[in-house]
C-alpha cells in the first residue's frame, strides 16, 4: 500500500511539473519551441528549445529559467539556445548555446562551465568487430591499466612547468611535437588542436598545480574511454569521405582540461561576480556572473580558458597515443598497420570568437557552447580540407551501453544555432539519485551479459552513470537530424568501457 503511494505522490507530481513546463513555452514546429520575452523581466530576446515533444516532458522547470536568465544578459544576438539534451546546469543550462556581440556583450564562466573544452574524439581502425570481440576483455584492461582514470588521477608524465605552458599555448600540437602522435592528427581537431590567444600568466598556482600531473589522465564522472563498432550507416557517400562502413572497429574518447579547467573557473568566477557589480550589470542569478567582452576582467578569464581548452586538446591527443600502444600490445601490430587515424575531435564547453550572420549582416560574436557540439557545413573554411564537401563531423556519444553517433554538420546551424548542435544524451538523474537507485555491480553484469566489457574504478562510478540515469541518445540526435542543424551519418555500439 505504501508503495502505491507512493508512486502516485510520484506521478502526480511530474505530472504537475509537465503542466508547469508546457505552460512556460509556445510551440513553433514538432522540434522547436520558443520561451517568450517577458517569461521573466529584463529578457532582451526570446528563449529556443530544440526539442521533440515527449523530451520536452522530461525538462525541469529550472532549465526554462535558465535559458530565459541568459536571454536578459547585455549583447546576445536573436535568442538563447537549449540543445534536445538540455538540462540544469550551473548559470546556463547545459546544453546551452548564446552568442555575445564582440563589443556590446559580456563573456560568462557559467557559459562555458568548470570542464572547460570537455569534448570527444574518434579513432577510426580497420580492424573488425569479429577480430575484437574474442581480446575485448584483455583490450579493455590493458586499456584501464596504460591510462590512468579516476578523480584525481595522477599522469604517466612528468611535466615540467615548461612543457605545462607548451601545452597551455600550444594544445594537441605540442603533444605530437612531444611524441604523442602522428602531424595528421592535428588536422583532424577542431581548430586545429589549440587556439590563439591563450596566456598563462591568468592561471594561478593553484590550477598549475592541479593540471601539472594530470596530462594524459581520463577523469572520472561521464568520462570514459570507449571500444566500439558501426553497426548502422544512414549516409554511406558521407561515411566513406568519413572513412567508416559497417562491422568496423572505432575508439571514443570523452573526456576535458581535468582539475586545471576546474580551477581556472573558480578562480575567474571570482573575479567576474565582484566585476558584475563594478559594471552594474543586472543579473537574475549570480550564477551568471560576467563583464563586458572587452573589459580586463572578461579577457583575462578568456586568455585562462583558451588555456584550459588548449590543456584538454593536448590531454586527448596524449590518451590517443596511450590507446594506440594498447592495441598494438593486444594485437602485436603497429597502429599504422592497424588504421588508427583520428577521424575527428571536437569540444563541446568552450567559448569562441566566431563570424556569424545576424540580422543579414556578418558579425563577430563570442558564442558560448556549454554542452554543446559546433557543427559547421560544407565549405566552411575551418572545416578540416578532407571533410569540407561534406560538413564537419559531429560526434555525439551515448551513455555508457547505448549506442554513439556520428553525424556531419549542415547549413542550417549557421542560420538556426550558431553553427551548433547537442553533446550528448543528457543527464535526468544526479549522481546521488543513481548511486541509491542503482547497484554498480549489476549495471556491470548486465553490460557484460549483453557482450559490453566495463572496468571502472569504483562500482559507484558504474551506478552513476548507469545507462537509465540518461535521456535516449537516439531521440536527442533525432532532433538535430530532422532540424536540419546535422545530418546522421553512422551509429557505433559499445564493445568495451573503461571509466573513472
Amino acid at each position: 500500500m505504501v508503495e502505491s503511494e507512493d508512486t502516485a505522490i510520484e506521478e502526480s507530481s511530474t505530472e504537475n511539473v509537465q503542466k508547469e513546463v508546457k505552460g512556460m513555452v509556445r510551440k513553433l514546429s514538432e522540434n522547436e519551441w520558443e520561451i517568450p520575452v517577458g517569461h521573466i523581466p529584463n529578457m532582451r530576446v526570446p528563449g529556443r528549445l530544440f526539442v521533440s515533444q515527449s523530451l520536452l516532458e522530461g525538462i525541469e522547470p529550472g532549465t526554462i529559467d535558465q535559458i530565459a536568465n541568459v536571454a536578459t544578459l547585455p549583447g546576445i544576438q536573436k535568442y538563447s539556445m537549449a540543445m534536445p539534451d538540455a538540462h540544469l546546469g550551473y548559470g546556463f543550462a547545459i546544453g546551452g548555446v548564446a552568442a555575445f556581440d564582440v563589443e556590446e556583450g559580456i563573456i560568462s564562466p557559467g557559459g562555458v562551465g568548470f570542464d572547460i573544452n570537455c569534448g570527444v574524439r574518434l579513432i577510426r581502425t580497420n580492424l573488425q568487430k569479429e577480430e575484437v570481440v574474442p581480446n575485448i576483455k584483455r583490450l579493455t584492461d590493458e586499456l584501464f591499466s596504460n591510462i590512468p582514470a579516476g578523480v584525481g588521477s595522477k599522469s604517466r608524465i612528468r611535466a615540467s612547468d615548461q612543457e605545462l605552458d607548451s601545452a597551455f599555448l600550444e594544445g594537441a600540437n605540442w603533444a605530437v611535437e612531444a611524441g604523442y602522435g602522428v602531424e595528421a592528427d592535428v588536422k583532424h581537431c577542431e581548430a586545429n588542436g589549440y587556439m590563439e590567444g591563450a596566456d598563462p600568466a591568468q592561471v594561478s598556482a593553484k590550477a598549475r598545480k592541479r593540471g601539472k600531473p594530470q596530462l594524459g589522465t581520463l577523469g572520472s564522472g561521464n568520462h570514459f574511454l570507449e571500444v566500439q563498432y558501426v553497426d548502422k550507416i544512414y549516409d554511406q557517400e558521407i561515411a566513406s569521405t568519413f572513412g567508416l562502413q559497417e562491422g568496423q572497429v572505432t575508439v571514443m574518447i570523452h573526456c576535458g582540461s581535468r582539475g586545471a579547467g576546474h580551477q581556472i573557473c573558480t578562480d575567474h568566477l571570482k573575479e567576474l561576480s565582484q566585476a558584475v557589480k563594478n559594471y552594474k550589470i543586472e543579473i537574475p542569478d549570480k550564477q551568471l556572473a560576467c563583464a563586458p567582452a572587452q573589459s580586463r576582467e572578461a579577457q583575462n578569464y578568456f586568455k585562462a580558458m583558451l588555456c584550459a581548452a588548449n590543456y584538454a586538446w593536448a590531454n586527448r591527443q596524449i590518451i590517443t597515443h596511450w590507446t594506440r600502444e594498447s592495441f598494438e600490445n593486444v594485437f602485436g601490430r603497429d597502429a599504422d598497420d592497424l588504421g588508427m587515424d583520428l577521424l575527428y575531435d571536437v569540444a563541446h564547453n568552450v567559448a569562441k570568437l566566431e563570424k556569424h550572420l545576424v540580422d543579414g549582416k556578418k558579425k563577430e560574436v563570442y558564442v558560448h557552447r556549454k554542452g554543446a557540439t559546433r557543427a559547421f557545413p560544407p565549405g566552411h573554411p575551418e572545416v578540416p580540407a578532407v571533410y569540407r564537401d561534406v560538413g564537419q563531423p559531429v560526434l555525439i556519444p551515448g551513455s555508457m551501453g547505448t549506442p554513439s553517433y556520428i553525424l556531419c554538420g549542415l547549413e542550417e546551424a549557421m542560420n538556426v544555432s550558431f553553427g551548433s548542435a547537442c553533446h550528448g544524451a543528457g543527464r535526468v538523474m544526479s549522481r546521488a539519485h543513481a548511486k541509491k537507485e542503482f547497484r554498480g555491480q549489476s549495471i556491470k553484469e548486465n553490460l557484460e551479459a549483453r557482450g559490453i566489457t566495463v572496468r571502472a574504478t569504483h562500482p559507484s562510478v558504474i551506478a552513476e552513470e548507469a545507462p537509465d540515469v540518461y535521456k535516449s541518445s537516439s531521440e536527442v540526435v533525432n532532433v538535430v537530424h530532422e532540424l536540419g542543424i546535422a545530418r546522421k551519418v553512422a551509429r557505433v555500439l559499445p564493445l568495451g568501457v573503461t571509466k573513472g
